[in-house]
């Protein structure tokens, strides 16, 4: 089952989706990770007693206002912005798959105290489509994607495992 996480990383790096995939899990090691969910749980602390959390096909919405059909999306950090949308982007689509239509969203970065309106469009439909049939491809391999040797590495949870020489 492909997840939110799995379609964020999809658009950071193949590694990280195939490591996270198969089991490999670094986050609980990261400093950034943890900061990350800190923000996550403290920036609207009032927001858990309006909007409700929705868990569907295996994606997890911490904050959906199902009057409006507004999924909330915090983030630390707008690096990464386009993994954020594609991510919050993929959450509309698995709604509107499930029957909710009509459905937007909003990025949240806090930190920044700035806001993204994040739209479905048809062509963002197809792409997810194949999106979906190449994260399957890439979880589903045996062997496990190459380094990218990028500069967002030095701050990527798996650093460490990717980089190690013995």
């Amino acid at each position: 089952m492909i997840t939110g996480t799995h379609f964020n990383y999809y658009q950071i790096c193949k590694r990280k989706l195939w490591l996270f995939a198969n089991g490999i899990n670094m986050e609980h090691t990261s400093d950034l990770v943890y900061e990350g969910k800190l923000i996550h749980e403290t920036s609207y602390p009032q927001r858990s007693e309006r909007y409700e959390e929705l868990e569907i096909e295996g994606v997890k919405l911490d904050y959906y206002d199902a009057r409006n059909k507004v999924i909330h999306e915090i983030k630390k950090s707008d690096k990464i912005e386009t993994a954020h949308e594609w991510q919050l982007k993929y959450y509309i689509y698995v709604l509107e798959r499930n029957g909710v239509d009509n459905v937007t969203g909003i990025l949240e970065y806090p930190t920044l105290r700035q806001t993204a309106k994040v739209f479905l469009t048809n062509i963002d439909r197809e792409k997810i489509c194949e999106m979906e049939k190449d994260i399957a491809k890439i979880i589903a391999d045996d062997n496990c994607p190459s380094v990218i040797n990028a500069k967002i590495c030095k701050q990527c949870s798996y650093y460490e495992f990717c980089y190690v020489t013995e």
